[in-house]
């Protein structure tokens, strides 16, 4: 049979560097299951992807034990890889802030691809291009 689930959480952490301490600690605390263990399997499944934000749907059951998955990073952080900048403009109608090529557009598409709403790559770009924009950074030939 089944467990029965509790809640599903969802954190964004830096690869391999999970901790007890805020935000992890505060958002599995109350539910009562293992901060310790869950930082340790999350730090060894992320591992190979140091330096990049990787978001976790943590599944909670009602016997405190717990499951996750975790999703490819977020396109803005992926972007800002890319460009080579800390944040996005204030104001991306006026100020831009930065420069990615169509081929780092594809990759990150390729890359996102299996978390975003669409199979088809061209449409995965054309979502990875808008969020380009409203971060202020420019696609380039």
């Amino acid at each position: 049979m089944a467990k029965k689930v509790k809640t599903v959480l969802k954190l964004q952490l830096e690869a391999g560097k999970a901790n007890p301490a805020p935000p992890v600690g505060t958002a599995l605390g109350p539910q009562g299951i293992n901060i310790q263990d869950f930082c340790k399997q999350f730090n060894d499944a992320t591992k190979e992807m140091t330096g990049d934000v990787v978001p976790a749907e943590i599944t909670i059951y009602e016997d405190r034990t717990f499951s996750f998955v975790l999703k490819t990073p977020p396109a803005s952080a992926l972007l800002k890889q890319a460009a080579h900048i800390e944040k996005g403009a204030a104001n991306p109608l006026t100020g831009k802030v930065g420069k990615v090529t169509k081929a780092d557009i594809r990759k990150i598409a390729e890359r996102k691809l299996q978390d975003l709403n669409t199979d088809n790559l061209e449409a995965a770009e054309k979502i990875i291009a808008g969020t380009a924009r409203n971060m202020g950074i420019e696609v380039t030939p």
